[in-house]
């Protein structure tokens, strides 16, 4: 779609940009509390986000993370929940506190995965089944309850950022199990965006890159900054005409005039 790959992020998509700012936003980001969860925290912070909730299973992880958050940006709020996407009960404990508070999110972002393996028929049923509940029922009830908020205003949009992966696209999959799920998931929102306009709540998916901590020296891996400052672009009207897509982060080369600008009638015309 595009002649270059990106693998770190450009001014278009930088969470510091006047358009792309989150003031008055409440943000909830489910599962990986470190690494990219981590960054697209800072991101959205780096975008005058107002408050910043975090659900993690590790609650150790999940207060370390969050204490340097805090320390870098002292005018946002930091919340942090353990919780289990995996788990209904867990869920609605969430969405209970968060009504309880008073608190309205404004932005969800789908982070968690599960996966198990390579050797799709030697992996145990059970491990498939924990897998789906995590990325496909468990993902569906946190984004039901998100879009049925009772402390909704009437008219507000709501925005759904669906962290999927590139596996959809990928043969051989390296990751049968995990591919498929996250496909699931990206498919049934995509629906969910077929019944709903952008303006109600505008659902985006993509793939964040090759993003990875160890090792660099044997992969060109994308910078964590991509994904996230992505994020952040992705929740905003610049990205309304991507509404119930999926897209590689990396190939979208957003608002650059000459270097690969993707023009919105040209690509959903293809």
């Amino acid at each position: 779609m595009t002649p270059t790959y990106h693998n770190d992020t450009y001014p278009a998509i930088s969470p510091t940009k006047s358009s792309l700012n989150q003031s008055g936003k409440t943000i909830l980001i489910t599962g990986r509390r470190s690494g990219i969860g981590f960054e697209i925290a800072r991101s959205f912070a780096n975008a005058s986000a107002s408050r910043i909730i975090i659900v993690g299973r590790r609650n150790s992880v999940l207060k370390e993370s969050v204490a340097k958050l805090r320390d870098e940006f002292k005018t946002a709020e930091f919340i942090t929940r353990q919780g289990d996407i995996g788990s209904a009960e867990s869920i609605t404990s969430l969405w209970e506190f968060l009504h309880a508070q008073s608190i309205f999110v404004h932005v969800l972002q789908v982070v968690l995965n599960a996966a198990y393996g390579t050797d799709t028929v030697s992996i145990d049923w059970t491990k498939i089944a924990q897998s789906a509940n995590t990325n496909l029922v468990g993902n569906f009830h946190m984004s039901s309850r998100f879009i049925g908020q009772t402390l909704r205003p009437s008219g507000q949009q709501l925005n759904l950022i669906n962290i999927s992966t590139g596996a959809i696209h990928a043969h051989p999959v390296p990751d049968a199990v995990y591919a498929t799920t996250k496909a699931a998931f990206t498919s049934l929102v995509g629906r969910i965006a077929d019944e709903r306009p952008a303006e109600d709540v505008q659902i985006i998916s993509f793939h964040p890159g090759s993003a990875r901590v160890f090792d660099k020296s044997l992969f060109k891996w994308d910078a964590f900054t991509l994904p996230a400052n992505f994020s952040v672009w992705a929740a905003s009207p610049e990205a309304s005409w991507l509404h119930g897509r999926f897209v590689w982060g990396g190939y979208l080369k957003v608002g650059v005039k000459g270097l690969g600008q993707v023009d919105p009638a040209s690509f959903l015309n293809n």
